[in-house]
């Protein structure tokens, strides 16, 4: 069963830093790409960033370049994301993700609030 935990959320002050984490288990984790997503209140899902299966190529967004960075040890099989300067227009639930065989996995999400 696959499954993706995601952890390292909380609240944090405008300018403030975070690295939110994902467990997975259940597949072969290193040969998969693995993306965050994120929802903010009252609004849709928006790709966060992505990353492919071994690190080498990631993708973040234009409005998040250079404050979040994307990572994955896979000799862990976690994924990561470490967010700087944090705004509170990055307060949403942020998730894990991966498409695996044809099917889309999420984890349960973890609760970003940046609020002063």
């Amino acid at each position: 069963e696959v499954q993706l935990v995601e952890s390292g959320g909380g609240l944090v002050q405008p300018g403030g830093s975070l690295r939110l984490s994902c467990v997975a288990s259940g597949f072969s984790f290193d040969n998969y790409a693995m993306a965050w997503v994120r929802q903010a209140p009252g609004k849709g899902l928006e790709w966060v960033s992505g990353i492919n299966w071994n690190g080498g190529r990631t993708y973040i967004p234009g409005s998040m370049r250079g404050r979040f960075t994307i990572s994955r040890d896979n000799t862990k099989n976690t994924l990561y994301l470490r967010m700087n300067s944090l705004e509170s227009e990055d307060t949403g639930v942020y998730y894990c993700y991966s498409h695996i065989l044809r099917r889309e996995y999420w984890g349960q999400g973890t609760q970003v609030s940046v609020s002063s």
